[in-house]
């Protein structure tokens, strides 16, 4: 491989949330952090290099959104992914939650519902609920060690008529779902009918494994591509959220001028210099970077289901098929959501994203990053395999 992912990588001093936050949060910064979702290995040494080229300038003015920028994810989004979109399709959001939170600003007001399927990506339900909005759950069905969606549930939610909105996870986090053409092309079809609106989160579609491909939602049929708003970004593929390089994709000339005619006031679609420099690097100059990043994911991935089923039966593995995040079925342990905490904190002196902080049906489970070199999960799994050992 060109790229050592089995560096470890110093990020104390960083202001990095996983750790600043240790003590505050867990009573201790004496703890391995495998929670928020960003990767402990360096960005592609591309965007470094260009990133560095930009300072190295020395005047950071105001900076418009170049044709290089906009046909570096014209190009990635047709390569990776076969999606032919347009330049006036895009537009810069300045974080995919923000993006979210500005949708059901312009497109529903207080009290609508809006639909989600748990267990799902907590800050989902936070920003609907912080906006006023009535959150509406769509549970998923957990069958077989995977997640299906309950369609007959959304159809008796949505042909109530009061939904104005669903907020999807493709790929879903946090159980790893790369959701089929057929699957999202239902699910088009009964809000497209229903007049529900579809927020597409793909942020993590660029990771998918194992040979399971991701499917942008806008793709699946012309009800889907008519109805949808779709938020990407390069940050969680390429290590860089903190640089904040998110988009929209809106194939729907009405549905995308209303939402500019909400940001463009607002200058909430104008992105940074640093945005514009590191999504071009990492579309045009980092796809080699990519593509040793998912095998070496797929090798931890390997590593902790391997490791679990010979030393830690108690827990069930679900693998992700799309993401660096691992969903922990732990519920024959029989403990609660305090309990857990208590085992994986406490005794094992790690810290993962307790499952019921992604909907009731995700309590006894916990999310495991591993995107972290293989000696720091081996160091982990030891101390999970030593604390559950001595109850």
């Amino acid at each position: 491989m060109n790229y050592n992912f089995d560096e470890i990588i110093d990020r104390r001093n960083t202001h990095a949330v996983k750790l600043e936050v240790l003590k505050e949060q867990y009573g201790s910064d004496d703890l391995i952090p495998l929670w928020v979702a960003d990767m402990d290995f360096l960005s592609p040494p591309a965007i470094t290099k260009a990133l560095r080229e930009r300072v190295d300038h020395g005047v950071f003015g105001y900076t418009s959104a170049s044709k290089e920028y906009y046909n570096s994810i014209i190009s990635w989004l047709n390569r990776r992914h076969q999606w032919s979109v347009a330049k006036d399709m895009i537009t810069f959001v300045p974080g995919v939650v923000k993006g979210i939170a500005f949708v059901l600003d312009e497109f529903t007001e207080k009290g609508d519902e809006v639909i989600i399927q748990t267990p799902v990506y907590h800050m989902f339900r936070l920003v609907t609920r912080g906006l006023g909005r009535t959150l509406v759950d769509n549970p998923l069905i957990y069958e077989d060690g995977n997640y299906k969606m309950d369609f007959a549930g959304l159809r008796k939610i949505a042909e109530q008529g009061t939904a104005k909105v669903l907020i999807l996870c493709n790929p879903h986090n946090p159980g790893g779902r790369v959701w089929t053409k057929e699957e999202l092309a239902e699910l088009a079809e009964i809000c497209y009918d229903n007049h529900i609106l579809v927020i597409s989160d793909e942020i993590h579609c660029d990771l998918a494994l194992n040979g399971f491909k991701h499917v942008p939602f806008s793709t699946v049929s012309e009800k889907a591509r008519q109805n949808n708003i779709t938020l990407m970004a390069p940050s969680k593929t390429f290590n860089i959220a903190g640089i904040v390089s998110s988009f929209s994709v809106i194939e729907n000339e009405s549905i995308r001028n209303r939402f500019l005619n909400y940001l463009s006031p607002r200058e909430l679609n104008s992105g940074t210099i640093f945005a514009y420099t590191a999504t071009e690097a990492a579309y045009n100059d980092s796809e080699d970077w990519l593509e040793e990043l998912l095998e070496y994911i797929q090798g931890n991935i390997d590593f902790v289901a391997d490791y679990i089923v010979k030393n830690i039966p108690q827990i069930q593995v679900i693998k992700p098929q799309s993401s660096f995040l691992v969903w922990l079925d732990c519920r024959t342990l029989n403990m609660t959501a305090k309990e857990l905490d208590t085992l994986f904190v406490e005794k094992a002196k790690l810290v993962l994203n307790n499952g019921a902080m992604f909907g009731e049906n995700g309590s006894g489970f916990m999310r495991l990053n591993v995107g972290v070199s293989r000696s720091v999960l081996e160091k982990s799994l030891s101390n999970l395999d030593k604390a559950i050992s001595s109850i």
